[in-house]
C-alpha cells in the first residue's frame, strides 16, 4: 500500500534532495536554468505551508513518488516536481499525487494551478489532460523547446 502525506523537515530533507536528484537525472534535457542547488539549500522553502505544499508517496519506509506546488500570486499556484520512481509507475500513482494535489491547492484557498511539462512526458501530459488542464500563456521561464504550459480552474 502506499501512502501520500506531507513532507516533514527536517526529518525528510535528505530524501527529498535524493528523490528531487533522480527526477533531475531522468530527463534528457539540462535543468540548470532551474538552479536546483539554491532550492535544496532552502527547503521546504516554496513548498512550506501555508502557501506550498510537498507531497511524498511512501510504500513502506521508502519515498516513491512525489509532487509539489507553490504560490505565484494570491489566485494561483504552480505545480511542481511531480516524480513517480520507475518501480511505482504504471500504478495509477501519478493520478493519485495530481488529485491530492488538486484538492490541497483548494484547500489553500487558490482558485487556478498552473504547471510545465516537458515534450517527454507523454504519460503526464496525457494525465493532466484527464483533469481538464489546457494549454495557457507561460507563467515562469523555461527554455526547454516543446515545452508545454498547462493550467485550470480549481
Amino acid at each position: 500500500m502506499t501512502e501520500i502525506r506531507p513532507a516533514q523537515f527536517p526529518a525528510d530533507r535528505d530524501a527529498v534532495i535524493e528523490l528531487f536528484r533522480e527526477y533531475i537525472g531522468s530527463v534528457s534535457v539540462d535543468l540548470g536554468f532551474q538552479d536546483y542547488e539554491a532550492e535544496f539549500a532552502a527547503l521546504p522553502g516554496k513548498y512550506a505551508a501555508p502557501d506550498g505544499r510537498l507531497l511524498l508517496a511512501w510504500r513502506g519506509d521508502r519515498i516513491v513518488a512525489c509532487v509539489a506546488l507553490r504560490k505565484i500570486n494570491a489566485e494561483i499556484c504552480e505545480m511542481k516536481r511531480v516524480y513517480v520512481r520507475p518501480e511505482a509507475r504504471g500504478e495509477q500513482l501519478g493520478r493519485r499525487l495530481v488529485a491530492r494535489i488538486l484538492q490541497e491547492a483548494q484547500d489553500a484557498g487558490y482558485t487556478r494551478i498552473c504547471l510545465d511539462v516537458l515534450p517527454e512526458f507523454a504519460a503526464a501530459q496525457h494525465i493532466y489532460a484527464s483533469f481538464d488542464f489546457v494549454e495557457t500563456t507561460p507563467f515562469t521561464f523555461n527554455p526547454v523547446p516543446g515545452t508545454k504550459f498547462l493550467g485550470r480552474d480549481l
